[in-house]
């Protein structure tokens, strides 16, 4: 739940890099941050936004609420999904910190509401509070490792195994209490097949396999992964 005012520093505290950091720290970056109420499917960073001289002070966003998506779009149109982040998280921050153009399309999935930070601002504090900038250093750290296993996933597995990986992150992230996770609302073969660099179609086919072989269940709007065990075993072996 929200507080009464959704643009104060007990906002703030809800987002992990911030956690541990004083009453009149948060206060401040209360102060400094421009807020914004954005509505659903509302584009928040384009891609094609360049940096460099004569380009806006980039700023890195903070998510009190809400969720938005990081994709980008071939020239065709075609949407491949990196990540979905939810409230307590942040994006934008790879521009800010090297001042380079933005490298994804964030899409609000939901109305949120977002503080952002300017380059000036951000560097600042990253300066000030080394526990942020140690934060930051690990999230960096974390980004390319989950980049490295994808890349190799792409580029090493069928389409059978790449989607099990991914509902194996997806029903991880969601949460796994006695061999089950609830993707809800169940995502969308459409949006599946973006993570994975597929199609629709065989998205569907594969779905359909590992529902009959009790894998998977889809109930009013929701999907189980009924067996996360069986299904992390599956893909640590199509890995090798």
């Amino acid at each position: 739940m929200l507080p009464a005012n959704p643009r104060s520093s007990l906002a703030l505290r809800s987002v992990e890099l911030f956690e541990g950091l004083s009453a009149s720290r948060l206060d401040q970056l209360a102060r400094d941050c421009t807020w914004h109420n954005v509505a659903a499917r509302q584009p928040l960073l384009l891609r094609s936004l360049a940096g460099g001289s004569g380009s806006p002070e980039p700023e890195v966003y903070f998510i009190v609420s809400g969720s938005v998506r990081i994709a980008i779009y071939s020239a065709a149109g075609r949407q491949v999904t990196f990540r979905d982040h939810g409230a307590g998280e942040l994006f934008g921050d790879l521009a800010v910190i090297d001042e380079g153009p933005r490298s994804a399309d964030v899409l609000a999935l939901e109305p949120s509401v977002l503080a952002s930070l300017s380059r000036t601002g951000f560097m600042a504090l990253l300066r000030d509070e080394p526990v942020v900038a140690e934060r930051m250093l690990k999230r960096l750290a974390a980004l390319v490792r989950h980049l490295s296993d994808r890349v190799i996933d792409l580029s090493t597995l069928p389409v059978a195994d790449r989607l099990q990986a991914e509902l194996l992150r997806m029903a991880r992230a969601a949460g796994v209490a006695d061999n089950r996770a609830c993707l809800k609302p169940a995502p969308r073969h459409a949006e599946l097949a973006s993570r994975i660099s597929t199609n629709r179609e065989q998205v569907s086919r594969e779905l359909a396999v590992l529902a009959r072989a009790g894998m998977l269940q889809k109930d009013a709007g929701t999907l189980w992964v009924t067996d996360v065990a069986r299904l992390a075993l599956q893909v640590g072996e199509a890995r090798g």
